[in-house]
């Protein structure tokens, strides 16, 4: 292989297309817009799904599953997960699972679940408990301290106005 090879067809400062400078240019008279029609005219740019007259892709295809808007965002963690990442008689709370780098990312609330075995007794705070959580915390000497969960956001103005009356 040969350098001059390699360096053929790159090229590192190309020119910019001077549109609409005569027709030389490659790009003059319409400038590469076509005789008449409103994509002509300055300033017009059309909607990314529109398809002219035909119904655009967008509305034809099937829409499947389900997004829920008003979902809250729970994550959970096992107990032996926290088992190993916390000492004896530490208190475990959200913010410490996320400054020892066992969460990330945004929650609302957290849920304790009882994967693994909990060896020593600690404080556990939480929004939420499974049964089996409760037990093994309570079995290894611990306690679990439920959090209040934070009040849901109302984003319909109008249900809200409803609600009031």
């Amino acid at each position: 292989m040969k350098l001059n090879d390699v360096n053929r067809g790159i090229h590192k400062h190309k020119k910019r297309l001077r549109i609409g400078r005569g027709p030389g240019s490659g790009r003059g008279k319409t400038s590469g817009r076509g005789h008449k029609g409103q994509g002509q005219l300055a300033g017009w740019s059309a909607n990314p799904v529109f398809e002219g007259a035909r119904m655009p892709l967008v509305r034809r295809v099937p829409k499947r599953g389900f997004h829920n808007q008003w979902g809250r965002d729970v994550v959970s963690v096992n107990l032996g997960r926290i088992d190993a990442v916390f000492a004896d008689g530490e208190a475990v709370t959200p913010e410490s699972l996320k400054a020892k780098g066992v969460l990330k990312g945004r929650f609302e609330l957290l849920k304790v679940l009882a994967d693994g075995q909990l060896t020593k007794p600690l404080k556990i705070s939480a929004h939420r408990f499974s049964e089996a959580a409760l037990a093994k915390i309570q079995q290894a000497g611990g306690e679990a301290i439920v959090l209040p969960e934070p009040a849901p956001v109302q984003k319909n103005k109008m249900a809200a106005k409803k609600d009031a009356r």
